[in-house]
């Protein structure tokens, strides 16, 4: 018995995650709003993924890695995560150096998550 061979491309239900685009300079107030931003989206989706564009963050610094660690906690708490698409070498480096997985920026997978805890005890100031 002999199969034949599949004619066109194969069917395939993919559903794109939606894109935040990150424009630079970071400032320290950008993540509270974008923090809602990346819930809005992963509400609107079914992968549970918001990809993060981060070609047009500016230089890497702080800041930035400050800002995209408070997205991946806000799209972590709605049940979601985060993906960034086109870091820079020395923004991948920087989130290296800090201790930022690489499973949330594209690379391998099977790689530990971050584990975020926040504990604040009666008295504390709130970082």
């Amino acid at each position: 018995m002999s199969r034949g061979v599949a004619r066109g491309l194969p069917i395939v239900e993919a559903t794109t995650p939606p894109v935040l685009t990150l424009t630079g300079p970071v400032t320290r107030g950008q993540a509270a709003g974008l923090g809602d931003a990346v819930r809005a989206l992963l509400a609107g989706t079914e992968t549970g993924v918001v990809v993060c564009d981060v070609t047009g963050i500016g230089p890497p610094g702080l800041l930035a890695v400050d800002l995209l660690a408070r997205l991946q906690l806000a799209a972590r708490r709605a049940g979601g995560r985060i993906r960034l698409r086109g870091p820079d070498p020395a923004l991948r480096a920087l989130l290296d150096l800090v201790g930022i997985p690489s499973r949330w920026r594209g690379g391998r997978r099977g790689e530990p998550a971050l584990g975020v805890e926040v504990e604040v005890e009666p008295g504390e100031a709130t970082v």
